[in-house]
């Protein structure tokens, strides 16, 4: 794990420790997307999901996540009036999530291989104690 405040070269730090990774959530937006098509594999996937990054001159390059067969998907989480609309709308109808198997926090690689292993049918759930 690369921790970006201790490490803000991160995507070097990462590919040093880990090598390239499949997925990134980026949550900095244009102030640090350059980094995370530096950190991908190619063919890799980038959900771009925030742009909390401070504003930057670094415009995205698209011709790396082109040549880097670099899949980039945005993901809207909507606003704060959406999100207590749903809250609503799940209290009101009582929806509750089909957990399939929990985990403890120890055993977070095996949680991670039983969900890569697609047997599950609803959510896989890792507890994090709350110490």
């Amino acid at each position: 794990m690369v921790n970006y405040t201790s490490a803000p070269e991160w995507d070097e730090a990462l590919r040093k420790s880990a090598g390239y990774v499949d997925q990134v959530i980026e949550i900095g937006g244009a102030g640090t997307f350059n980094r995370s098509l530096k950190a991908v594999r190619m063919g890799g996937y980038i959900a771009l999901i925030g742009n909390r990054a401070a504003a930057s001159d670094d415009v995205p390059n698209l011709t790396t996540a082109l040549m880097k067969s670099v899949r980039v998907q945005g993901v809207f989480v909507g606003s704060r009036e959406m999100f207590e609309a749903m809250n609503r709308a799940i209290v009101l109808h009582s929806i509750r999530p089909v957990v399939d198997r929990e985990f403890a926090f120890e055993e977070a690689q095996a949680a991670l291989s039983y969900f890569e292993s697609g047997a599950h049918v609803g959510k896989v759930v890792l507890s994090v104690p709350l110490t």
